[in-house]
């Protein structure tokens, strides 16, 4: 190898090694000045809806207990239900109390989901869940801070229709805080 080659290759590495340098110190500053996660929910973002426990619930009522939230509507055939079932029987399995994991169903289908309705549905599970509905604003703008898609679809024109929507369980700390999701 040459004097010049050798040179060559010096400098290579040493630009190599500053390039490593460069992004270890650029992946640090991103960690260590990344904000803090959402304060509420997914997004932090604030919603109102109304609740089949009466009043309204916020994303300040994901406070004081962890929470799993599911957002899905009464006249879904499988998903909606099955979800629901399961939640039921785990938190009925660790033995928790609603107190201690509070469970929460959001509709995506407000035109349908009257909070009666929702009372009526989330009653069928044999532990309490915290049914929401409102308004078609009060319902995006929830959806929004979860980050939940919904569209109807097959909609026959008479009220018959199917919605496909996001199936994500969020399961949020004692602070409303996301942790996770659960398949």
């Amino acid at each position: 190898m040459t004097e010049t080659s050798s040179r060559g290759l010096s400098r290579f590495r040493l630009v190599l090694w500053g390039l490593v340098v460069l992004v270890a110190v650029a992946a640090t500053a991103i960690f260590v000045m990344r904000p803090p996660a959402s304060p509420v929910g997914l997004t932090g973002a604030p919603f109102t809806l109304q609740s089949t426990a009466g009043g309204t619930f916020t994303q300040d009522s994901l406070k004081g207990k962890p929470s799993l939230v599911f957002f899905g509507y009464t006249y879904c055939p499988d998903v909606c239900p099955t979800t629901l079932a399961e939640l039921a029987g785990l938190r009925e399995q660790l033995k928790l109390t609603p107190d201690q994991l509070q469970i929460v169903f959001a509709t995506v289908d407000p035109e349908r989901d009257t909070v009666p309705v929702m009372a009526k549905y989330v009653s069928g599970f044999g532990t309490p869940i915290v049914g929401l509905s409102g308004s078609n604003a009060q319902v995006d703008t929830a959806k929004t801070a979860f980050g939940i898609y919904s569209k109807k679809v097959n909609d026959d024109g008479k009220g018959n229709y199917l919605v496909d929507h996001t199936a994500t369980v969020f399961l949020l700390d004692k602070n409303g805080a996301f942790q996770s999701t659960i398949d």
